[in-house]
């Protein structure tokens, strides 16, 4: 696992968009440079620039915007598309509060980032990872333990360019994190994650439809040896 955080300033951002070929390129970059390059590619796209302004003067539980609308970002930049939302549904907010684990702390977080965020018209889905392991067998059927903190909730994903995440604090400095690196983003790579706690059939149904929306994707198979969900 090549978990890494990073920080950058707002101001250290660039404004050139990054084709595919690009983004291919920096695949083989040092990580500081692949993190600038995710950080500026993300932050063009205007809603995810939006929510994140909303939520950074927030009082909240260490928290990161993490998952879909990062890499779906990232995956419509790189086929050239103007408009950055394309086939983004939602908007995922992980923050971690393990002081608290009923329904009604985490209802009032909940509902403090939806009201922020409320003239959007965006979808934004507020969590507390530190009470997934309460609901997540009942959904899923499986059980898991607590994770162990905001980073370990990350690298539960079941692909590997999902397992990244972005924070803006109020003095313009965005905080990168990254459970396996940027290679698999930036080279349209669907990859099982070898530590991802969803079972096969999670990564199936979502491989296909990430697949519809942007086909230049390239899906490697399930692990033979492991759990076939």
């Amino acid at each position: 696992m090549l978990a890494q955080d990073f920080e950058v300033r707002r101001s250290d951002l660039s404004n050139m968009p990054f084709s595919a070929s690009d983004l291919h390129e920096l695949a083989g970059a040092p990580p500081e440079e692949q993190a600038l390059a995710f950080a500026s590619t993300v932050m063009r796209n205007p809603t995810i620039t939006a929510v994140l302004e909303r939520l950074s003067p927030l009082d909240l539980p260490p928290w990161y915007l993490t998952a879909g609308s990062l890499f779906q970002t990232v995956w419509n930049a790189a086929a050239g598309r103007e408009d950055l939302n394309h086939g983004i549904r939602d908007h995922d907010l992980f923050f971690y509060d393990p002081a608290d684990l009923s329904y009604e702390a985490e209802d009032l977080v909940i509902k403090k980032c939806l009201n922020a965020c409320e003239d959007l018209g965006v979808e934004v889905e507020p969590r507390n990872q530190a009470r997934v392991h309460l609901w997540y067998g009942g959904k899923y059927g499986k059980d898991i333990p607590q994770y162990s903190s905001l980073a370990h909730a990350i690298s539960s994903f079941a692909a590997t360019c999902c397992c990244v995440a972005v924070n803006l604090n109020e003095d313009g400095v965005l905080s990168i994190h990254t459970t396996h690196g940027f290679e698999d983003l930036f080279n349209g790579v669907l990859r099982p994650s070898p530590v991802t706690i969803a079972p096969r059939q999670v990564y199936e149904d979502k491989a296909a439809r990430w697949m519809e929306v942007w086909p230049a994707l390239r899906k490697l198979p399930w692990p033979q040896d492991s759990d076939a969900g």
